[in-house]
């Protein structure tokens, strides 16, 4: 056990002694392997979005572990809640009006959970919230995503509103993150569980990104074909 333990020990060690740009360099490679092992073993792309709900319910259900067993919601970051709660919102009226399907009653779930965290902080533990340490303005992500999805918007049949709202809630979701690494950055110290709850979200993320970028190269593969 020992033994295969070493290797791991020895390149997380080396990982830590790069530089950041190296880091960088090292999470992208990382990243795209990642996505090209996915497109070789995962053939149905929805399984992906299900996965991503499926970590995602895993940290929230972290989350509301700690909300009702500590009673306390210090480290935990409310604005990350509500940008969560925002882009659940805009992909559920998506989900709505463009298809209706698994993913619709995945979302219905993980709003509701993610109000009901919101509630938790906003009433029933508001002593404990550091409110000075959630300093993030939500603004800076909200007001580019909007801008970013006038601009770049998936080009199909459905109405520019619906289009426009797809890619705010798909912009969103990967920048919703920010104001709880901005919290545990002020705070110096990251909980067991909430460290636990960020892990977790970092592999929805990616997964959901895996899973709409799969689902665009699929589908522009498959205009290709359709027009040679």
């Amino acid at each position: 056990m020992k033994a295969a333990t070493r290797p791991i020990h020895a390149v997380t060690t080396w990982v830590r002694r790069q530089p950041p740009k190296v880091k960088g360099f090292l999470g992208v490679v990382s990243a795209m392997t990642a996505l090209v092992l996915l497109r070789v073993i995962v053939h149905d792309h929805d399984n992906l979005f299900v996965a991503a709900e499926a970590v995602h319910s895993l940290g929230i259900s972290v989350l509301i572990y700690k909300l009702t067993k500590e009673r306390t919601c210090a480290g935990l970051s409310l604005k990350s809640q509500e940008l969560t709660a925002l882009f659940l919102a805009v992909r559920l009226y998506c989900s709505f009006v463009m298809e209706f399907d698994i993913h619709t009653l995945l979302d219905s779930a993980t709003l509701v959970t993610t109000l009901f965290v919101i509630y938790m902080i906003r009433f029933k533990l508001k002593a404990s919230y550091m409110d000075d340490k959630d300093n993030f303005a939500i603004y800076y992500v909200v007001i580019p995503c909007v801008v970013l999805s006038v601009l770049i918007h998936p080009s199909t049949h459905h109405h520019i509103i619906n289009k426009i709202s797809w890619a705010f809630c798909v912009y969103l979701e990967a920048v919703s993150v920010l104001p709880q690494l901005r919290v545990m950055q002020n705070t110096k110290i990251v909980e067991p569980f909430t460290a636990h709850y960020v892990f977790a979200l970092g592999i929805a993320r990616f997964l959901s990104c895996a899973h709409w970028v799969l689902q665009v190269c699929f589908l522009s593969s498959k205009l290709e074909s359709l027009i040679v």
